[in-house]
């Protein structure tokens, strides 16, 4: 009895250490279930995006989404905003062909309600006759907010990576 007894106290916390370890493996498996999720759903944005349809951002961005990037004076607060500073890429013809992107290092970090998707972006494209080349080399920052069951982005931050060097068409 004393041995049982005994056994049980050194097993005994040996059960808790895989209780916490199946609840961290839970915690994994679903954060890496969302990032696939969230760069899912990003990507099917910038496939738009990178034909000229600014819709897919549009259709993912919350009623108060706030925006920045390096051609803007100043921050873009709301989706009617977004709308009217896409609103000029409708009647253009686009001129890239066979535009692709490489998402690099995406990461995804996740607080309650709320996600943070970062990751670099090369572009590119043909310009004319010319052969492909690297059409922009950006930084972004997305945070999600789940909203009625749905991860909409409710601030955007766009930069370009070593901001001294434009990107080179």
């Amino acid at each position: 009895m004393r041995k049982a007894i005994l056994w049980g106290l050194f097993l005994f916390p040996f059960g808790f250490i895989g209780i916490g370890d199946s609840a961290a493996q839970q915690r994994a498996g679903s954060l890496d279930n969302l990032s696939q999720e969230l760069i899912a759903i990003e990507r099917a944005a910038l496939d738009r995006w990178m034909t000229g349809d600014p819709q897919g951002y549009l259709g993912i961005y919350a009623p108060e989404i706030t925006y920045f990037d390096p051609n803007q004076d100043k921050r873009i607060d709301g989706l009617e905003a977004m709308k009217q500073l896409f609103e000029p890429m409708k009647a253009m013809k686009f001129p890239i062909k066979d535009p692709r992107y490489e998402m690099l290092n995406p990461k995804v970090q996740l607080h309650a309600d709320i996600a943070l998707l970062t990751f670099n972006i090369i572009s590119f494209g043909k310009l004319g006759d010319k052969p492909e080349a690297v059409l922009g080399r950006w930084n972004s920052t997305e945070i999600y907010s789940r909203i009625g069951g749905e991860w909409k982005i409710i601030h955007s931050h766009w930069s370009y990576i070593k901001p001294g060097k434009p990107p080179t068409p």
